[in-house]
């Protein structure tokens, strides 16, 4: 166990109730000059590199300020209910060497983070132990790993370092979610995938009232607005310290009356709505400054990390491939999303 001075050291179990974030440690932390040494000198270097370097810490990765304002928002929760157990639990996961743990620790420390639990894999899948920790959220810069994840069920998504991480809001916690094949199925994507725009509009305005099936984050959205809840109960929905945001490529007009009414039929609230008509999400995300951006098509991640957001590509659905692991290089073709 470990954490920040003063925290309860000796392993405890998960609060039945707390929403579990598993981070890997190179998107927790910025480890690309030791990424390059194992990949360029191999594993003994590597370990013997980060031993020689244990005292010094990581500097921030793209998921930091991410993993901040969860337990910013921690803090609020625990002024408004001292006994609740619904709190962001974050799980540090890496299938780093045991020898690297030191560092590793010594950083969570320096950066005063709340990280109790750590896990070490030692090279192996994450996967049994993400479901041990009935995990909400998966990030990685692994797609491999991403993928194992989202075919057992896990919300997961592979997180991407921008050339330059815009600043972010220290006290609310904003996360944006593309809609289809993310927050929604890929249902309609297929449609526009084998028939067309116009086919498209076709189905969506024949099927607005019919809710559209989950997508792989769903539940990461349903358990915010859990959390926003209790803050409105409080008397805190115009200050609450979660915003949620649906940036979508479809048009309001033509087939964005089914995403908001799929929305209010599951009984979950989104805080903005942005239907932009297929025009890039990157000018929009500046201006909204999430923590996290999660969209299915690597377009749109490459668009959004160019202009400094921290963009997550969630590779679900029928058009999906796994993306090279180094850059942003994958380009999808932009889609109705």
């Amino acid at each position: 166990t470990v954490g920040r001075p003063g925290s309860t050291l000796g392993p405890r179990p998960k609060p039945e109730n707390s929403i579990t974030i598993a981070v890997s440690s190179r998107v927790l932390f910025n480890m690309e000059k030791e990424q390059q040494i194992f990949e360029q000198q191999g594993m003994e270097e590597y370990i013997k590199y980060q031993v020689e370097h244990e005292t010094e810490p990581f500097s921030p990765g793209p998921a930091f300020s991410f993993v901040k304002a969860l337990e910013a928002v921690n803090t609020q929760l625990r002024d408004l209910y001292p006994e609740s157990e619904e709190l962001f639990d974050v799980v540090l996961i890496t299938n780093n060497h045991a020898y690297v743990g030191l560092r590793l620790i010594n950083t969570i420390n320096h950066h005063q983070l709340f990280i109790e639990r750590f896990c070490m894999t030692g090279g192996n899948s994450p996967i049994g132990y993400l479901k041990a920790y009935n995990t909400n959220l998966y990030l990685s810069s692994d797609p491999v790993k991403v993928h194992e994840a989202l075919g057992e069920g896990i919300a997961a998504a592979t997180m991407f370092t921008p050339d330059k991480m815009t600043e972010v809001s220290e006290t609310q916690l904003r996360v944006a979610f593309d809609g289809d094949a993310v927050l929604f199925s890929d249902e309609s994507e297929q449609i526009y995938k084998a028939h067309g725009l116009d086919k498209f509009f076709e189905h969506e305005k024949a099927h607005e009232n019919k809710p559209l099936d989950h997508g792989p984050l769903k539940g990461f959205l349903e358990v915010l607005g859990k959390l926003q809840k209790k803050f409105y109960a409080k008397g805190q929905r115009m200050d609450c310290p979660i915003r949620t945001y649906l940036v979508t490529a479809r048009s309001a007009a033509s087939s964005g009356a089914r995403a908001l009414k799929t929305l209010r039929l599951w009984g979950l609230e989104i805080d903005e709505a942005l239907f932009l008509a297929g025009a890039p999400k990157g000018p929009i995300l500046e201006k909204i400054r999430p923590h996290i951006f999660f969209d299915d098509q690597m377009f749109h991640v490459e668009g959004a990390a160019e202009m400094g957001t921290v963009a997550c590509h969630v590779p679900y659905g029928i058009a999906q491939r796994v993306p090279e692991k180094k850059g942003l290089k994958d380009k999808e073709v932009s889609s109705i999303k």
